[in-house]
């Protein structure tokens, strides 16, 4: 299929993910790395999956601290392509800068906003929904793709969706976003079919994100925009932000006022959120996932995850649920059931001034 024209990829390379230590670091974070083990970091793996719809249209947003890095695994990338924040300010000031910038470039573009840090396998499909996504967008919606839910998830925010958006395949209006919702609300979200995941993928014309943000949150759009057309301004405005989330800025009221869709997002998709999630993105053998060489593992009488980084053998035996993460200067032991208690882990280093190990 060809490239879809006048569309560009925006993609916001941030988060820590704590929950992923010691593999992610504030210096080298998770989507610098390949936690699928085929040879492609996650950033990477974004784009080659975006490539076949935007050619070299995309637009990367990262700290400044990890700008050099990203530069370095996107060479084929513009060097203006890489938009580096001098300190986080969420999402909404992260993707309204790309789509400021996309404006000044193609004023009549669309964007499509997917985090550097998000794992699809059918990319095919994927693509097929950004193209609905996009076609629904140029009619000055703001579009958002929602992933048919799994299982009650507690850890995702819902789309609530309502009638079909005539003129198109699959595409319904959105009534509305939830925060993430308890174990017994996510049941009934489940049950009652009308509610998606949240990925936080969203699709819109610059300009519409752009005039819909100036509607709530003026300063920040402006501001967004003198940055855009003056770029030497960066470090003086960015500080004076608005720092707030995309769901929270725009797409809540946009859908409280009938500007938003959704398109049904028909393939998998994991944020690699923990350790518990990367397990099943990785072959199972003899019960344990392996990221990383498995000559370096043995196994008896196990299962879980194990990645193996320290420059030694690692063996597991008797253990079930098991999680064993060996790095040069840190190991980490747990289950999968408390993988989301690592982040703890983090604060507590942090707490005791070990920046060495963050």
């Amino acid at each position: 299929m060809p490239e879809i024209e006048g569309f560009w990829a925006v993609v916001p390379a941030g988060g820590a993910g704590t929950r992923l230590w010691p593999l992610s670091r504030a210096g080298h974070p998770k989507f610098l790395l390949d936690l699928t083990g085929g040879g492609r970091s996650l950033l990477q793996a974004t784009l080659d999956r975006l490539a076949p719809l935007t050619g070299d249209h995309a637009v990367v947003v990262t700290g400044a601290a990890h700008a050099d890095a990203v530069r370095a695994q996107l060479p084929d990338l513009p060097a203006g392509r890489v938009l580096a924040e001098p300190a986080p300010r969420d999402s909404m000031a992260a993707i309204g800068l790309a789509a400021a910038v996309v404006e000044r470039t193609d004023p009549d573009a669309v964007i499509g906003s997917f985090a550097a840090d998000h794992v699809i396998p059918d990319a095919d499909a994927f693509r097929s929904a950004v193209r609905e996504a996009v076609d629904v967008a140029r009619d000055g919606h703001l579009v958002t793709l929602g992933v048919e839910p799994t299982h009650p998830a507690t850890g995702f925010g819902y789309i609530r969706a309502g009638e079909p958006l005539a003129g198109y395949p699959t595409a319904l209006h959105a009534v509305e976003f939830v925060e993430k919702p308890d174990a017994e609300r996510a049941r009934a979200y489940v049950e009652s079919g009308e509610f998606r995941w949240n990925a936080g993928m969203f699709v819109v014309r610059a300009s519409v994100l752009l005039d819909l943000l100036a509607q709530w949150h003026p300063d920040l759009a402006a501001g967004l925009r003198e940055i855009a057309a003056a770029p030497s301004r960066l470090d003086d405005v960015w500080p004076g932000l608005t720092r707030i989330a995309i769901d929270h800025a725009v797409a809540e009221p946009a859908a409280a006022a009938g500007r938003v869709a959704v398109v049904p997002a028909p393939f998998g998709w994991d944020d690699v959120g923990d350790f518990a999630s990367l397990s099943g993105l990785l072959p199972v053998e003899d019960g344990v996932a392996v990221l990383g060489d498995r000559a370096d593992v043995t196994v008896l009488d196990g299962s879980g995850v194990v990645v193996p980084g320290g420059g030694r053998r690692v063996a597991v035996v008797g253990l079930d649920d098991v999680v064993v993460v060996d790095t040069a200067d840190a190991l980490l032991v747990t289950t999968r059931a408390r993988a989301q208690e690592v982040k703890a882990v983090v604060d507590a280093l942090r707490a005791e001034g070990r920046t060495d190990l963050l």
